[in-house]
């Protein structure tokens, strides 16, 4: 999935960067731009949503796009007021926009 994104994203005239884990952003992003952030909600280790609070907590506004395949109510609440959220599976010209949207 990670490949099949990266090259949409490349494809749109994007630049992505693409880890396996929060942790792996974590470790790799000190210190770098970023434009806006689409995450998984279920990640191996630390979910999106702590990866979420945690650059909250730091002081970041970078725009975050949540995806997952469960859809629930309680964790839609989890991700907090204007962030978008797709659900599995998407279309490619929705994340697009949702990209788009939160960049604008």
């Amino acid at each position: 999935m990670l490949g099949a994104l990266s090259d949409l994203l490349t494809a749109h005239g994007l630049e992505p960067r693409v880890f396996s884990s929060a942790q792996g952003w974590l470790d790799q992003s000190a210190g770098s731009r970023v434009d806006c952030l689409v995450l998984d909600i279920q990640l191996p280790g630390m979910s999106g949503l702590e990866l979420h609070r945690r650059i909250r907590a730091s002081g970041s506004t970078v725009p975050v796009i949540f995806m997952t395949a469960f859809e629930d109510e309680a964790v839609r609440a989890q991700t907090g007021s204007g962030v978008a959220c797709l659900r599995k599976p998407f279309s490619p010209r929705q994340l697009i926009e949702a990209i788009e949207s939160a960049c604008a």
